[in-house]
């Protein structure tokens, strides 16, 4: 059961309570100028604690209580208020009036509609002022679901294209080993690199293009090793500011595909060429490869790592661009990505 006195929540009306308070001074300040002035906000003083509290009471315990299935007792909690805010809020003036805090009343009056009308201007305010924290509120909660939502969808994507990037990796290994090729250590020496940057560097959010350039020199090298001196690889880059910022392994997807789906099928003059630049935090990224058996114009089959990396790229960046083309011999792929649309 909700507790009748949340602080958390009752400090919001207290700040509420002020506001009214000083919106009363103002009114005060413009309609009463004079020795009126003093008398009125001592008045105002007197009453917004009983309005605070009234009100806290109101939107916090009765409203959320009210059901049609008792409705005997939600129109008695009803007319309950309707008599603190009344009769209630008119009597509290007394108390003020016998503690000589309060203006003492007209002889002959009885002031209950004008502490009716006191009510009604506080309920609204309160009203409204309360609705629009909530509602700050809940788009604020609504942001943060939405950015955690996000990062565990990358950390998904991570978890599926590392595995994914490891097994391609030992797949290369393997084919070494059971080669019995003088090639197998390095390859596995290479492969502890590989997984050294995995899992000491690739783990945060962000790695300078750097590390990203020597982890994609060490895959490249890798590679090598599998073919003879008939693959032409052309590696080659330009870029502004080696510590600019960039998602680990954003990159590799591409690369990866250019060895596994292009050069692996291709018999006669394989080839890959690869060009890096980042200027003005504008990164474009291209890559070329032979590829052979692929019909022109076709659909572009993407694999894992070429659809987390769309996915990824959705989620990171409001501005980029990744074009995929295949003709009959060769295909490539072009990433351009504005750094500073990080969302």
């Amino acid at each position: 059961m909700k507790s009748l006195l949340d602080m958390r929540r009752f400090k919001l009306y207290a700040w509420i309570g002020l506001g009214y308070l000083l919106l009363g001074l103002l009114a005060n300040l413009a309609g009463h100028p004079g020795g009126e002035f003093g008398k009125r906000f001592l008045d105002d003083a007197w009453r917004i604690p009983y309005a605070t509290i009234l009100n806290y009471i109101l939107f916090e315990y009765t409203i959320p209580r009210l059901r049609w299935k008792k409705f005997i007792s939600s129109a008695l909690l009803v007319i309950a208020h309707l008599f603190l805010y009344s009769e209630g809020l008119f009597l509290w003036r007394e108390l003020g009036v016998a503690a000589t805090i309060y203006t003492p009343f007209p002889a002959g009056s009885h002031e209950v509609e004008p502490q009716m009308e006191y009510s009604i201007g506080a309920l609204l305010f309160f009203s409204i002022i309360r609705h629009i924290y909530n509602h700050i509120k809940l788009r604020q909660a609504a942001q943060q679901l939405r950015i955690e939502k996000q990062a565990a969808e990358l950390n998904y994507l991570k978890s599926q294209t590392n595995p994914h990037f490891l097994f391609n990796t030992l797949n290369n290994i393997y084919s070494l080993a059971r080669d019995k090729s003088d090639r197998a250590p390095e390859s596995i020496l290479r492969l502890s690199k590989i997984l050294r940057y995995m899992l000491y560097e690739a783990g945060g959010s962000y790695i300078a293009i750097e590390q990203e350039l020597k982890i994609i020199e060490d895959y490249i090298s890798l590679e090598k090793l599998r073919y003879d001196d008939s693959l032409r690889i052309n590696f080659n880059y330009n870029i502004e500011d080696m510590k600019q910022a960039l998602p680990p392994l954003l990159l590799m997807p591409l690369v990866e595909n250019a060895f596994k789906h292009g050069v692996s099928e291709t018999r006669h003059q394989p080839f890959v060429d690869i060009h890096l630049s980042v200027e003005r935090r504008q990164l474009a990224f291209f890559v070329k490869n032979s590829a052979e058996g692929l019909s022109s114009g076709g659909k572009v089959q993407e694999n894992i790592g070429l659809s987390n990396l769309k996915r990824q790229l959705e989620l990171l960046y409001t501005d980029y661009e990744v074009l995929l083309e295949q003709r009959d011999t060769e295909f490539s792929a072009t990433l351009k990505i504005n750094l500073a649309s990080h969302v």
